[in-house]
């Protein structure tokens, strides 16, 4: 399992660990990682150049102590200081090491210019809001150069509680972060601007409090995943109940069964109107279908949890299915149409049986009435506040997919590709998740795992290139098989 901090425990961790230790040897740790990491990717460091990016902060001194480690190497290091004030001890070693400085303006642009490698020490992880000059044109600057650049701690210009980025940021090849991630490394759009992340160890582990977010790894998704046992029968392997689809859009229902008969359900009960009916009884011979001519569950079968909203549509037969379906005492997971109906009826989710819900940004804005860029700006804070707000657990889809529950750290998914955003792929996820609630999964576990599962399934039938919503369904069985193989 990853884990993930903010700032602020960060800081107290260091300090209670600093308490503890000489002056300056949690820089000097953090510093000698970095150079490490510096010197990896340079390959060749005698002759190199590297330029640090410095500013006033302690991560501007782990810069310039790595540029001293580089320099005694052979490196021809210059640092742009930037920063109101240096870290003077850092500038002294970095100094008596041979390395050079210059200023933040000409001098500096060509510095970055002729760089085979820049490091941005500019701004650490106490520092929030937009980057202001001279590290605005420096991180832009950095940005255009031909050079990777390598962050200390987060790329400037990254929120490293939140991921939030506000105007210019560094957009990093790699990012070294010292004593443990920071949440702004998982969350987009702070991610995406972090590159390959290399965490380096000072120690301090065993002052570090239960951690901001998590991020579930492939061994951990293969040992919450429920597996048949030899007493197995299609009851214990959980029944899936599916309200989706309508005669407009009978693709929703199709890919919602799908995805769910994919992911392991013992039985799928599928109900639904004449066109969704017909076309879910000639891709899935094997699900339980039952045809309605008005909305109720009278007949549908006993299940074990209820994937409902994908495709139902938005009118009074679609509200009265899911009237019904909150209606029953077990867990439910909602999405698409039965979430446009649930944010205009809100009192709908006033249930004692677990519900997880699974919105977009847009549709997590007509829950909360928090505008669609502000949740993608934020997406942690937006889905810790809805989740506690309507007292669900919520995946928040997106590029960065996240997974709150109150009182819990939230989870991130690693998983997942670009092409996974076309049509029908939500519908698949839904079945996914609905499977793993009637195996027996609580509403947190099923929506990381299947998010997981999700994504991992979106990689193998993608390989690259475009795919279809259908495809992700049949790719489901190869990501659980890769990863319980793994595990086995």
């Amino acid at each position: 399992m990853r884990t993930a901090y903010t700032a602020d425990q960060i800081r107290a961790a260091e300090h209670e660990l600093m308490a503890r230790l000489p002056e300056g040897t949690l820089m000097q740790r953090a510093a000698s990682g970095l150079a490490a990491a510096c010197a990896a990717m340079l390959g060749k460091v005698y002759g190199s150049r590297v330029t640090l990016l410095v500013g006033s902060g302690d991560n501007g001194g782990d810069a310039l102590y790595a540029g001293a480690l580089l320099a005694r190497r052979g490196a021809r290091v210059e640092a742009v200081l930037a920063g109101g004030r240096t870290h003077e001890a850092g500038l002294e070693a970095f100094l008596l090491a041979g390395g050079r400085t210059a200023g933040d303006g000409a001098a500096g642009a060509e510095a970055v210019e002729r760089a085979d490698l820049i490091v941005d020490g500019l701004v650490g992880i106490g520092a929030s809001g937009p980057l202001r000059e001279p590290y605005w044109g420096l991180a832009r600057a950095a940005n255009a150069a031909a050079a990777p650049t390598v962050a200390v701690d987060v790329p400037s210009g990254v929120d490293a509680s939140s991921g939030r980025v506000e105007g210019a940021a560094v957009e990093a090849a790699l990012t070294v972060t010292m004593g443990a991630r920071k949440t702004g490394l998982l969350v987009d759009p702070g991610a995406a601007l972090a590159g390959e992340v290399e965490l380096v160890d000072i120690g301090l582990g065993p002052y570090l409090p239960d951690p901001d977010v998590v991020g579930l790894t492939g061994a951990d998704v293969a040992a919450l995943l429920p597996r048949p046992a030899a007493e197995s029968d299609k009851y214990r392997r959980g029944v899936v109940g599916v309200v989706a689809g309508s005669d407009q859009y009978t693709g929703a229902a199709v890919l919602a069964v799908g995805g769910a008969l994919l992911a392991g359900a013992g039985m799928v009960r599928y109900a639904g109107p004449g066109e969704p009916v017909a076309q879910v009884r000639a891709h899935w011979p094997e699900a339980v279908v039952t045809e309605l001519e008005r909305p109720s569950l009278d007949g549908v079968g006993r299940v074990q949890a209820w994937v409902v909203g994908p495709g139902l549509g938005t009118g009074d037969w679609a509200r009265e299915m899911l009237a019904q379906v909150l209606a029953s005492d077990v867990p439910v997971l909602v999405d698409a149409d039965g979430l446009t109906l649930v944010a205009r009826e809100r009192d709908l989710l006033g249930r004692e049986a677990p519900v997880l819900v699974t919105p977009h940004a847009g549709e997590l804005s007509r829950l909360t009435g928090a505008g669609r860029e502000e949740i993608e700006a934020d997406r942690l804070r937006h889905a810790r506040d809805a989740a506690a707000d309507l007292g669900v657990t919520v995946l928040l889809k997106g590029s960065t997919t996240v997974v709150a529950e109150p009182d819990r750290p939230v989870r991130v998914n690693g998983t997942g590709t670009a092409w996974l955003a076309t049509g029908g792929t939500g519908d698949v996820l839904s079945g996914v998740a609905g499977a793993l609630l009637a195996q027996g999964l609580g509403c947190y576990d099923a929506g990381s795992c299947a998010a997981y599962l999700h994504g991992l399934a979106g990689r193998i039938a993608s390989s690259g290139a475009p795919l279809h919503a259908a495809g992700v369904a049949a790719a489901v069985p190869a990501a659980i098989r890769e990863l319980t193989s793994r595990s086995s």
